[in-house]
């Protein structure tokens, strides 16, 4: 199993930028898929961004398209999510976690080992 923790978050005012990390122990990362994703008060878990494993493919929701950029580091066994002009409804706990089955890059059923996340806070 992985362990993974999120690190990276804080409060920011519209236009900023924040870099989030997910570090991974337990068991390297380098061969898994990885997602990012965010939980807003009240409302589902959705998805942000993926990665494969090679960091050669990158997805995105249209929400965060040209704004968000997913990266990894598989000799840190770290992935990132820079965060670019962000706005008031960017505000969630941020998550991230290994694509552990097939199917579709943007369902939550297909991750594990999900992080405790790390809140993002932009103030408007």
């Amino acid at each position: 199993q992985v362990q993974l923790v999120e690190s990276g978050g804080g409060l920011v005012q519209t236009g900023g930028s924040l870099r989030l990390s997910c570090a991974a122990s337990g068991r390297t990362i380098s061969s898994y898929a990885m997602g990012w994703f965010r939980q807003a008060p009240g409302k589902e878990r959705e998805f942000v961004s993926a990665i494969s494993w090679s960091g050669d493919s990158t997805y995105y929701a249209d929400s965060v398209k040209g704004r968000f950029t997913i990266s990894r580091d598989n000799a840190k066994n770290t992935v990132y999510l820079q965060m670019n002009s962000l706005k008031p409804e960017d505000t969630a706990v941020y998550s991230c976690a290994r694509k552990a089955r097939t199917g579709l890059t943007t369902s939550t059923t297909n991750y594990a080992d999900w992080g405790q996340g790390t809140q993002v806070t932009v103030s408007s």
